[in-house]
C-alpha cells in the first residue's frame, strides 16, 4: 500500500520537471507549457473531492484498481499526445483519477486496530512522502536523456502493473454504505460542521500547510535573488531535505499510538514556531544562511508530515462507515490552506522580504497553538454534572 501510493502521487509530480521539455519539443512557450502540470495538480484537487467519496460507497480494491487503469490509460495518452491540447486534455485526467492514495489511507486505517492506526498510516504517509520527493527527479532524469514523452510511457507501465498488483494483493471489502452520490458530497461538507474533531483537525493542517507553502514558494525567490544569487537546482537540492519526512511520519504514527495526536499536534506547532525562528538566519548570505535554511527547513517539513499523521488518525476514528468522506473533507481543507500560503508567500516576500514570511509563519504556528489552548484547556470537554438522584417518595418507600 506505501508503495502505491508513492507511485501514484508521483503522476502529479513528475510533470512539474518536464516544463521546459515540452516547450521545446512541442513549440511551446515556457508558460504555455506550465499549464501541463498546473491542470494535473488541479484534476488531483477535483479528484479528491468527486472521487474519494466513494470509498464509502463501493468496495474499495476495485474501486482502486478501476483508478489505476484509468491513470495507466491517460499516461500512455499523454506520452503519445500528439498535439497540446491532447497533453492537456490526459494530464487533467491523471490528475483526477491518481487519487488512490487518499483511498488506501481510509482502507488500511480500517484493517487495523485502533491502537495500531497510527503506525500505519505513518508508513503510508511515508510511502506518499517518498513519491512526491523522488517524482520531480525521475521526471528530470528521464525527460533530460529520453525526451519528455519517456516519463510518461514509464509511469503508464508501472501504473498498469500496480494496478494489476493490487489486483491480487488487496484484501476484499465490502461497502460500508449504500447512500447516493449526491448524498456522499453532500455529507462530505456536513461533517465539517458536525464533526468538531474534524473541524479542528482541518484547521490545524490547512494553517500550517498554508506557511509551509508560503515558505517554500518564497524560498526559490530568496535563493534566486540578489542575497544568494543561486539557480533553481539549489531549491531542488534543498527540496531533499524533505527526506527525513519518509522516515519520520512511521515514528510519527508511533508517537500518535502512544500519546494520542494532541500531543503531537502540540508538538508540531512548537516546531514549525522554532523553524520561522531559524529561517529567519536564511538572511544572512553565504554558508551560515543555507545552513540556517537547511536546518528550518527540516524541522519546518518534519513538522507538517508529523501533524498529517496525528491528523489523519484522529479523523479515522470518528466514523468508520464514512473515512473516505472524512479523508475528502480533511484534504480539500488541506489544499485550500496551501493554495492560499503559495498566494500570501509571494505577496508577503513581495512587499515585506524573507522575514516578513518567517513572521507569517511564526503567526500560523501561534494560531494553531492559541486554538490548541483554548480547546483542551481545564473544563472545555468536561461533561456536565448530572443532577441529583431522586428521593423516593412515600409513596415509592
Amino acid at each position: 500500500m506505501a508503495l502505491a501510493c508513492g507511485v501514484s502521487v508521483a503522476n502529479v509530480y513528475f510533470p512539474q520537471a518536464l516544463g521546459p521539455l515540452v516547450a521545446d519539443g512541442l513549440d511551446l512557450t515556457p508558460g504555455a507549457a506550465a499549464a501541463v502540470a498546473t491542470l494535473t495538480q488541479l484534476g488531483y484537487a477535483l479528484g479528491i473531492f468527486l472521487l474519494v467519496p466513494l470509498g464509502d460507497r463501493l468496495p474499495r480494491r476495485p474501486l482502486i484498481t478501476t483508478l489505476l487503469a484509468v491513470t495507466a490509460c491517460a499516461l500512455l495518452v499523454a506520452g503519445l499526445a500528439p498535439a497540446f491540447g491532447v497533453l492537456l486534455a490526459a494530464g487533467t485526467a491523471v490528475g483526477i483519477a491518481t487519487v488512490v492514495p487518499q483511498v488506501l489511507l481510509p482502507m488500511a486505517a480500517g484493517l487495523v486496530a485502533p491502537e495500531h492506526r497510527g503506525r500505519i498510516i505513518g508508513t503510508l504517509q511515508g510511502g506518499l512522502i517518498g513519491g512526491i520527493l523522488l517524482a520531480r527527479t525521475f521526471g528530470g532524469i528521464a525527460g533530460e536523456h529520453l525526451g519528455w514523452r519517456a516519463p510518461y510511457l514509464i509511469a503508464a507501465a508501472l501504473t498498469a502493473l500496480l494496478a494489476v498488483v493490487l489486483a491480487r494483493a488487496l484484501p476484499a471489502t465490502t461497502a460500508s454504505g449504500h447512500e447516493r452520490y449526491p448524498t456522499l458530497l453532500a455529507d462530505t461538507l456536513r461533517m465539517l460542521r458536525t464533526e468538531p474533531a474534524l473541524r479542528r483537525s482541518a484547521l490545524y493542517q490547512a494553517i500550517l500547510f498554508g506557511a509551509f507553502s508560503a515558505v517554500w514558494t518564497a524560498l526559490a525567490l530568496l535563493i534566486t535573488g540578489p542575497r544568494y544569487d543561486l539557480d533553481t537546482q539549489t531549491v531542488g537540492l534543498l527540496a531533499l531535505i524533505g527526506a527525513a519526512g519518509m522516515f519520520y511520519a512511521p515514528a510519527a504514527g508511533r508517537l500518535v499510538d502512544h500519546h494520542g495526536p494532541a500531543r503531537v499536534n502540540l508538538a508540531c506547532a512548537l516546531a514549525t514556531l522554532a523553524a520561522a525562528s531559524i529561517l529567519t538566519l536564511g538572511t544572512l548570505a553565504g554558508i551560515i544562511g543555507l545552513t540556517a535554511l537547511a536546518v528550518g527547513l527540516l524541522l519546518l517539513d518534519v513538522a507538517i508530515q508529523c501533524g498529517q499523521v496525528a491528523n489523519q488518525a484522529r479523523i479515522f476514528a470518528l466514523r468508520p462507515e464514512a473515512r473516505s468522506r472524512l479523508n475528502t473533507a480533511y484534504m480539500t481543507c488541506s489544499f485550500l490552506g496551501g493554495s492560499a500560503g503559495s498566494w500570501l508567500g509571494v505577496h508577503t516576500y513581495t512587499r515585506l522580504g524573507w522575514p516578513g514570511v518567517c513572521t507569517l509563519a511564526a503567526l500560523a504556528a501561534a494560531i494553531v497553538l492559541a486554538i490548541h489552548i483554548a480547546s483542551h484547556r481545564p473544563g472545555r470537554n468536561r461533561a456536565p454534572a448530572k443532577p441529583p438522584a431522586p428521593q423516593p417518595t412515600t409513596a415509592t418507600r
